[in-house]
């Protein structure tokens, strides 16, 4: 199953307390971005982040599912409907999360 572009939308709308938010959509789903930073994406109607340090601590009793057969596990984010804490989750994502890598 894709994500709908409805779901993208409201996650977008939910996170638009922060700037520089950008997405990039790939085969049915969609990348998410925090300052050029890949923090997680939308698949399958699921909002899921990288598993690092903070977004552990700030979510400890989350699930951690995959996002597609043969990925690595994520976390789901499942207080979406928390503007305030998606931006504090994203700005401590964001000193862990490495750099995007510079094209050849």
């Amino acid at each position: 199953m894709s994500s709908t572009k409805e779901y993208l939308d409201f996650i977008l709308e939910q996170l638009s307390e922060l700037a520089d938010i950008s997405y990039r959509a790939m085969m049915g789903e969609y990348i998410l971005y925090y300052k050029s930073k890949v923090i997680g994406g939308i698949y399958d109607d699921r909002f899921l982040v990288k598993p690092c340090k903070s977004a552990k601590e700030m979510m400890p009793e989350a699930d951690m599912q995959l996002p597609y057969e043969g990925a690595k596990e994520m976390i789901l984010v499942d207080d979406v409907e928390n503007k305030e804490f998606l931006a504090e989750l994203l700005m401590a994502m964001y000193e862990e999360l490495p750099s995007p890598k510079k094209k050849k």
